[in-house]
C-alpha cells in the first residue's frame, strides 16, 4: 500500500533538491559578485601589509611593532584572527583579518602617539574672566608665564592609551589633544576598514549558506532517488511474485480432460 506514496515522496524530494540547488546557485553567484566587488575596491585603495624577507608581519620595519598591534587586535579587542589570511605572497588588504589588522594599526599608533597641544590665553581663561596661573601636562603641573606669551604655551601630550571617550574635556589640554589624536581622518579610516571587515565576514557567511543549500540539495536528491528506486524495485518484485499465482489459478480453473 505504501508503494505509490513512497514513489510520490521520492519525486517531491527531487523537486525540493532542485529548488535547493537553484538557491545555492543564486547565493553563490551573488557571493562571488560581492567578492569581486570587494577585491576591486581593495585593489583601487592599494593598501598592503608589510612583511620582512622571512615572511613575518612587520610594522615600521620591526616585528615587535606588528606583535604589539596583533596583541591589541587579539587580546584587547578579542578578534578571531585567521592566520591563513595573512599571506606574505598576497599583502593586499582584502580579507576580514587584514582589514581588522590595519584598523588596529591605526588605533595602536593613535593610542600610543604624542600630540603637540598649543594653548592660547583664551583656552586658559575661566568663566570668571581670569587667566589660569597653571595647567596640567601629562600629570605635571606647569606654571603659566606672565606675561602670557603671544605664541601660547605648549604641551607634548601623551595619549597614553586613551580612546575618544577617555579624555577629560574639562581639562583644556586633553580637550584639544582629543581632537588632534582622534581626528576626523582617524575616525573615517577606522570606519572604512570596519566596513571592509564586516563585508568580508558577511560574504564568508553567505558562501557557507550556499554550501549548506547545496548540501541539502544533495541529501534530498539522494533520498528522492532512493525512494523512487525502492518503490520501483518493490513493484517489480511484487509483480513477479503474483505472476505464478495467476498461472496457478488459470490451471485450476481449466477443464479436466476425460480419462
Amino acid at each position: 500500500m505504501l508503494k505509490k506514496p513512497l514513489f510520490l515522496l521520492g519525486i517531491f524530494l527531487i523537486v525540493v533538491a532542485i529548488g535547493y540547488f537553484v538557491g545555492a546557485g543564486v547565493a553563490y553567484s551573488k557571493t562571488q559578485g560581492g567578492y569581486d566587488s570587494l577585491q576591486s575596491f581593495s585593489e583601487a585603495q592599494n593598501v598592503e601589509l608589510d612583511y620582512n624577507e622571512d615572511g613575518q608581519l612587520v610594522d615600521r620595519d620591526t616585528v615587535e611593532g606588528a606583535e604589539a598591534i596583533m596583541s591589541l587586535l587579539e587580546d584587547d579587542w578579542g578578534f578571531p584572527v585567521v592566520d591563513a589570511d595573512l599571506d606574505p605572497d598576497d599583502p593586499l588588504v582584502n580579507s576580514a583579518t587584514e582589514y581588522m589588522y590595519q584598523m588596529a594599526t591605526i588605533a595602536y599608533h593613535t593610542l600610543h602617539g604624542t600630540q603637540t597641544v598649543v594653548l592660547t590665553e583664551e583656552d586658559l581663561t575661566g568663566e570668571d574672566g581670569t587667566v589660569a596661573t597653571e595647567y596640567v601636562c601629562n600629570g605635571e603641573t606647569i606654571p603659566v608665564p606672565d606675561p602670557f606669551p603671544a605664541e601660547g604655551v605648549a604641551c607634548e601630550f601623551e595619549v597614553d592609551g586613551r580612546y575618544w571617550t577617555g579624555f577629560d574635556r574639562s581639562d583644556p589640554v586633553q580637550a584639544k589633544a582629543r581632537d588632534l589624536a582622534w581626528s576626523g581622518t582617524a575616525h573615517a579610516l577606522v570606519a572604512e576598514l570596519g566596513v571592509g571587515a564586516v563585508t568580508h565576514s558577511t560574504l564568508q557567511l553567505a558562501l557557507g549558506i550556499a554550501a549548506l543549500l547545496a548540501g541539502l540539495g544533495v541529501v534530498c536528491g539522494v533520498m528522492g532517488v532512493a525512494f523512487i528506486w525502492h518503490s520501483l524495485a518493490t513493484r517489480k518484485t511484487t509483480a513477479l511474485q503474483e505472476q505464478p499465482r495467476e498461472d496457478d489459478d488459470a490451471a485450476t480453473s481449466a477443464p479436466v480432460p476425460p480419462g
